[in-house]
């Protein structure tokens, strides 16, 4: 029995995961609150419920492989040669939050690399397709993924493990963190604050309406975190600084009371996200 148990929590997490840092946004953008955050929807289309559906179906899928390559490396000979480490003092303190920042880095070069290439002619159909189906994304296609993809995604795991030494809750915060941006990604509204448009990290980082615009145009933003790939390699698409512009005229044409509000409900849905990313990794401790 603790057996079966030892093989089934990997899948246990990654789904309760899945559904908490998915769902949570879903329900309150999509269902609870739509009205308020009106001004926040980068399309006007509406997805439909077998978009969400289908969404989440392939989602699951990719759940899966997350797990079973866990479960591959974990009790296999291969656990051995990971980078892993459970003792806090085996590098320096500081070395932790660092090693995810670091993380952050290299997943985004890979992700904008591998997503660039399964966008040739030769590669999308039978690759990328399934993904661009979410013409107008969902929280739930967050792993929307054909199997091949899939599993090209999910292979930054073992990467990152077997090159960057990383403490058990490094990795959990890595994997934590590039899962919530991801959502965010496809979340179909900006939530990015007034002040970003104007700020340095606006030049850096990516937001909502970059990703949406991938989506939409089916070309450039490759990026998962960063413009900076995109930037460097000419591959931004040309109408996205005008297209958040936009947002940000439409949005906070809005009084300053539905403003704060919708600053409550943001925070407290970054406050639930972040409560049920402690709890899970209370579990996988």
């Amino acid at each position: 029995m603790n057996n079966i148990l030892q093989y089934a929590f990997p899948f246990l997490v990654n789904f309760a995961r899945y559904f908490i840092l998915a769902g949570i946004p879903f329900l309150i953008f999509y269902l609870f609150f739509p009205g308020y955050f009106s001004k926040n929807k980068i399309q006007e289309r509406l997805a439909k419920n077998k978009d969400f559906q289908r969404e989440i179906l392939h989602s699951l899928q990719t759940n899966v492989i997350i797990a079973l390559i866990g479960i591959l490396i974990i009790k296999t000979p291969f656990g051995s040669y990971t980078q892993i480490y459970t003792e806090v003092n085996s590098y320096p303190l500081w070395w932790i939050p660092v090693s995810v920042i670091v993380a952050l880095i290299i997943h985004d070069s890979y992700f904008y690399w591998v997503h660039r290439s399964i966008h040739h002619p030769r590669l999308f159909r039978k690759v990328h397709l399934l993904h661009h189906r979410s013409i107008n994304p969902s929280p739930w296609a967050s792993y929307s993924f054909h199997l091949i993809e899939g599993i090209l995604e999910v292979l930054i795991g073992p990467i990152l493990i077997f090159i960057l030494p990383m403490h058990f809750s490094a990795l959990i915060a890595f994997t934590t963190a590039s899962f919530f941006i991801n959502v965010y990604g496809h979340l179909g509204y900006e939530i990015a604050p007034k002040w970003f448009r104007n700020s340095p990290f606006f030049e850096v980082f990516n937001t909502s309406v970059h990703h949406n615009l991938h989506h939409k145009k089916f070309n450039g933003n490759y990026g998962l975190y960063f413009r900076i790939w995109d930037r460097l390699m000419g591959t931004e698409h040309p109408d996205y600084v005008a297209e958040y512009d936009k947002m940000q005229e439409k949005r906070f044409g809005s009084s300053s009371d539905k403003a704060r509000l919708q600053s409550k409900i943001i925070s407290t849905m970054v406050i639930l996200c972040l409560a049920s990313v402690a709890i899970i990794g209370l579990l996988n401790v």
